[in-house]
């Protein structure tokens, strides 16, 4: 990379670039590496609204106001003394979440990463912590024995 100067001194001028070009078009640097500071990130797929620019905000971003509606709504019941149904609707609504993560096309903030990675991750978090919250003593409604065996094996010695 050449290190020549403008003629007004300010910036230097780049000269067989071969990274994509900048926000104007022009090419910044030559180099393969990554830059010391990140100046932009893209957002992730399926990140744009769920309904048109016009709408107001918490009906642009619905889908994520449902969920944590529903989380909120299961940590009420949790705090309640309804532990078994308040943590059963805590994974429900992380199973929603992935549900309308594969379904819709647009979801807000919803989109954390991309659609794969948000889907795996929602669903298997919420599924884990439903069939937690059915195999809750006492009166389990979900006995697998294989974990009853490694309970026992780990407490017992």
């Amino acid at each position: 990379m050449s290190d020549d100067r403008t003629p007004e001194g300010d910036r230097p001028v780049v000269r067989d670039a071969v990274s994509a070009p900048d926000a104007e078009g022009r090419a910044r640097r030559t180099t393969r590496r990554f830059p010391r500071v990140t100046r932009d990130t893209a957002r992730p797929e399926g990140s744009g609204r769920a309904v048109p620019g016009a709408a107001s905000v918490p009906a642009r971003q619905w889908p994520i106001l449902a969920v944590l509606a529903t989380v909120a709504l299961g940590l009420l019941l949790t705090a309640l003394d309804q532990f078994r149904v308040g943590t059963l609707l805590v994974g429900a609504a992380l199973l929603g979440g992935a549900v309308l993560r594969w379904l819709l096309p647009g979801v807000g903030m919803l989109a954390v990463r991309s659609r794969f990675t948000d889907i795996a991750t929602y669903g298997v978090l919420g599924l884990a912590i439903v069939l937690l919250a059915m195999m809750v003593q006492p009166d389990p409604w979900l006995e697998i024995p294989f974990f009853k065996d490694a309970l026992h094996f780990t407490v017992d010695n």
